[in-house]
């Protein structure tokens, strides 16, 4: 594993995307080649800068098409699907910008020779590259040594996600194990000789995920096995690389004590806010004229304001009033009171349903993010009735409140929908994750995301 901006990628993905743009650019030149005399792409330095902006085009769409995400795509029929509905949007995209700077096209013909070759050269590509994965020639082989929750959820996890780039081996557990039965790994009842057999099976590290470490850690055995050049890592640690996300459940306050991350300053906090400044102007100005027509509409469509006003917690529970466009019926909760928003909500209006879906009833909350209310990007913002049964329930939940909250978060681009405490918790770890990994590059990468959910419906109320 490598790590940039203090967020972990497997190197294997990487290279994945960058072998890809390699190969996207050998077929501009394979398919540039196959021209007829006159339809040439000129020399060889126009003919780089122009293949970079095909080659950027195509990998941005395969990347919001989720592509990159094996578990979303349904056998080789789907990516094959999935290749030329990417190509056709890149090639939407590059006709637009062809329209306005004509000197930056290739050749009148190349798309009817380029799209059909990068396509069969990919889909080859793609078949060989699942083939490898579903072998474990490509993963590290690990051990698990636990006897928990979090034992089980990582190694499923490794077995659900062909691509994390991890093999278990084995859990070690002197114990019988609650859900062993659920994942494929073999049960291992001791520790002895640990590094030995760690080095006949190829095991290049060892996750230690004990739910109790008293009088049940191999300090020895694990010695051993770090001094021999075996890697030793904690399992909420792995678990957090592995899914980025944390598991409350599993973990303690000495863990989040001294683990890396939660990394603060005046500096920081300056930068953020100058971020969120910045954005939410931008996008206010950008906006606006899709702002007053959905005014328009929601005066059109039923009674009632235009705005929905609510108050929220922020930062250190700090209340605040949240601004969004009004999506249900004036008054919606005269009768029910404080209650979850649900999916199919019968509250909600024509139009509501409309500006949910694409999330434009969020817009209003860039004033609250001009304000310095909220954030463009933090854990989402919650009621006080709902915090305080939360806070309860749910450990660590109040720990969500150090930041501000945000108009889009890690949790909103990471898990689909929740309307329940069980939602909550899930949230709750992606936000902690956040917060531990915040940063610049963070926040770029969730507004990518965000737009990728906005676009095709990921995740989409």
């Amino acid at each position: 594993m490598i790590e940039v901006f203090r967020r972990y990628y497997t190197i294997r993905n990487l290279f994945l995307i960058a072998l890809e743009s390699v190969l996207l650019y050998l077929c501009i030149l394979l398919a540039s080649a196959l021209f007829v005399e006159g339809q040439g792409a000129g020399d060889l330095s126009g003919l780089s800068l122009k293949a970079g902006l095909v080659v950027s085009t195509c990998i941005f769409c395969l990347y919001c098409n989720n592509i990159y995400s094996l578990k979303d795509t349904k056998g080789y029929t789907d990516l094959a699907f999935k290749l030329f509905q990417s190509f056709g949007a890149a090639m939407i995209l590059l006709a637009l910008f062809y329209a306005a700077f004509s000197q930056a096209i290739i050749g009148t013909r190349f798309f009817f020779i380029y799209i059909p070759v990068v396509v069969t050269i990919l889909s080859i590509w793609r078949f060989f590259y699942v083939y490898l994965l579903k072998s474990g020639v490509l993963s590290q082989s690990i051990y698990i040594i636990g006897d928990g929750d979090l034992a089980i959820d990582i190694c499923r996890e490794t077995e659900t996600e062909i691509d994390c780039g991890y093999c278990v081996k084995g859990i070690i557990s002197p114990r019988p194990l609650e859900g062993i039965s659920s994942v494929k790994a073999p049960h291992i009842d001791t520790c002895q000789g640990l590094a030995v057999r760690a080095r006949e099976n190829g095991v290049k590290r060892i996750v230690v995920a004990l739910k109790e470490k008293r009088g049940n850690f191999p300090i020895d055995e694990l010695l051993l096995c770090r001094v021999s050049g075996i890697d030793v890592v904690e399992g909420n640690t792995f678990y957090e690389m592995l899914t980025g996300k944390f598991l409350v459940s599993s973990i303690n306050p000495t863990w989040l004590i001294f683990s890396n991350g939660f990394r603060k300053s005046r500096v920081r906090n300056m930068v953020k806010r100058l971020e969120d400044l910045v954005a939410s102007v931008s996008l206010l100005l950008f906006f606006s004229p899709l702002i007053l027509v959905t005014a328009l509409f929601i005066k059109w469509d039923s009674r009632g304001p235009i705005l929905f006003s609510q108050d929220r917690l922020g930062i250190r529970h700090k209340p605040y009033r949240l601004y969004k466009f009004r999506s249900m019926v004036e008054n919606a909760e005269a009768l029910s009171g404080p209650v979850w928003a649900s999916r199919e909500d019968p509250r909600v209006t024509r139009v509501g349903r409309f500006i949910r879906k694409w999330r434009i009833d969020e817009l209003p909350q860039l004033f609250n993010v001009l304000k310095g209310d909220m954030s463009l990007v933090g854990p989402r913002p919650e009621r006080a009735h709902f915090v305080e049964q939360l806070e309860a329930q749910v450990p660590y939940y109040a720990e969500r409140f150090i930041v501000r909250p945000g108009v889009t978060g890690w949790a909103q681009v990471r898990y689909e929908y929740g309307d329940s405490v069980e939602d909550a918790m899930e949230k709750l770890n992606y936000d902690l994750f956040y917060i531990k990994n915040m940063s610049i590059f963070m926040d770029v990468v969730i507004v990518f995301r965000t737009i990728r959910t906005v676009l095709f419906g990921v995740g989409a109320r």
